[in-house]
């Protein structure tokens, strides 16, 4: 039995201290602002408590914990600003930061997965990670070759921990909303545990991985690291260098985040057309910006099956929405079953309008400035329970086929936010997407 799994008793109590950490820390804040401390400066220090806590368990947990929180970072230019920097902070981590495995079990694995003479393999390998993520890390070595590989090594009992934290967050979806309102945290952790199974298929994420490789092979704008070697549990790709995408939110000049936000839309929505899948895990840490300059893809576990490009309808839902014709599209939206039939007479095009405004804004321009402030009020408005566009929400349907690619865009338009970028969405999607012209 893995130590992932034996201490599934301990992980479950660690999330269900978070909840109780929370309300512990508000009784401490209310003893202290009676002690005389203002509201600002005890709810301060309040979220830095519990943001250090949240990165703390979830990071540590790894697995389905750290899946999510992964999926959460996606959308922390939601998060209200007086929830501060703390969040953000602890949230950016969890994109690429977790605690390493140690060696000896990282060699075991290599023993099983690529057989006991696996060092003959490689002229090099370094025991130390050189990044760690939700379940499993990372190691530079050196193949037999001489190229430079990365070597990802899935974490002993992975499987069992990302099913057990999924169904234990599942039922702590409550809570989590409260730390990022503008995400659906319930329809996120559902998905989460649909694609399980895929995430910890490592042999079909580096078949994934060859296909887009192969479609991107010598592309002047994209790089994907070729694949060396894989296993179920192990896959050795080309060690590439580069500058994380999450460097240029934080460090990046205006031009580098206008570039890497255009970059990432277009490799998002372009690869259903060039290679038949989608790229289904948009987060900060699976993007970086290449030593030569294209712009680099990590990570082909979670991926959306579009073998004829996205589906038919989207161009002309994205046209009706982009030209403002909403009667039109309430009726498309009926016949594709984004409303169902039973629904039809709840939704008027006025509350349709109202509704997917702030998701067609950057349809509206040539150039649109994504800003945190923006992403705040789109968010705020879909998650008011007293408002129009969040009853509205309640008549409306995402088909099965339409869940990953709501999900990959909604993480573009996240990112291009945190980067404050401005991007020309609609040419994009105008070059890519059938139907919109």
């Amino acid at each position: 039995m893995s130590d992932i799994t034996r201490g599934a008793g301990r992980r479950n109590a660690k999330l269900a201290a978070l909840p109780i950490g929370v309300a512990g820390r508000a009784v401490g804040g209310l003893g202290k602002r009676i002690a005389g401390k203002s509201k600002d400066e005890v709810n301060q220090e309040l979220m830095e408590k519990t943001a250090e806590q949240l990165f703390a368990v979830l990071g540590e947990l790894k697995g389905g914990a750290m899946k999510v929180g992964q999926a959460l970072s996606i959308m922390e230019a939601a998060i209200p600003e007086e929830f501060g920097e703390p969040f953000r902070d602890a949230l950016t981590k969890l994109q690429a930061e977790a605690p390493p495995l140690p060696a000896d079990k990282v060699h075991a694995v290599l023993d099983q997965q690529l057989g006991t003479k696996w060092r003959e393999r490689f002229q090099e390998f370094s025991d130390e990670p050189a990044a760690a993520a939700s379940i499993g890390q990372v190691h530079k070595g050196v193949w037999s070759d001489g190229r430079d590989v990365a070597v990802k090594v899935q974490y002993p009992g992975a499987d069992h921990a990302l099913r057990a934290d999924l169904k234990t967050l599942g039922r702590m979806s409550g809570l989590i909303q409260k730390l990022s309102p503008g995400t659906d945290v319930k329809a996120m952790v559902d998905e989460l545990i649909d694609r399980t199974d895929d995430e910890l298929d490592y042999l079909g994420e580096a078949e994934n991985q060859r296909a887009f490789a192969k479609a991107y092979d010598g592309d002047p704008d994209f790089l994907v690291p070729k694949v060396v070697a894989s296993a179920p549990k192990v896959v050795v790709s080309e060690w590439v260098n580069g500058r994380p995408l999450s460097k240029l939110i934080t460090e990046g000049s205006q031009e580098e985040r206008n570039h890497a936000a255009a970059q990432m839309a277009t490799f998002e929505i372009s690869s259903p057309y060039r290679v038949g899948l989608l790229h289904g895990d948009p987060h900060p840490g699976n993007f970086f910006i290449a030593d030569d300059g294209r712009f680099g893809v990590l990570d082909f576990g979670a991926i959306g099956r579009y073998p004829n490009g996205l589906p038919e309808a989207t161009g002309p839902i994205l046209k009706l929405a982009r030209d403002r014709q909403y009667d039109e599209l309430r009726d498309l939206m009926v016949e594709t079953n984004f409303i169902q039939r039973s629904h039809a007479n709840k939704v008027s095009a006025e509350d349709l309008e109202a509704f997917l405004r702030p998701f067609v804004d950057p349809l509206y321009v040539d150039d649109f400035h994504f800003t945190r402030k923006w992403m705040q009020r789109a968010a705020g408005n879909a998650t008011d329970v007293r408002g129009d566009v969040y009853k509205t929400s309640r008549y409306l349907n995402v088909p099965k086929e339409y869940v990953m690619l709501f999900r990959v865009l909604l993480g573009c338009v996240g990112i291009a936010s945190q980067l404050e970028a401005h991007a020309p969405y609609r040419a994009i999607v105008s070059e890519w997407v059938p139907g919109i012209d």
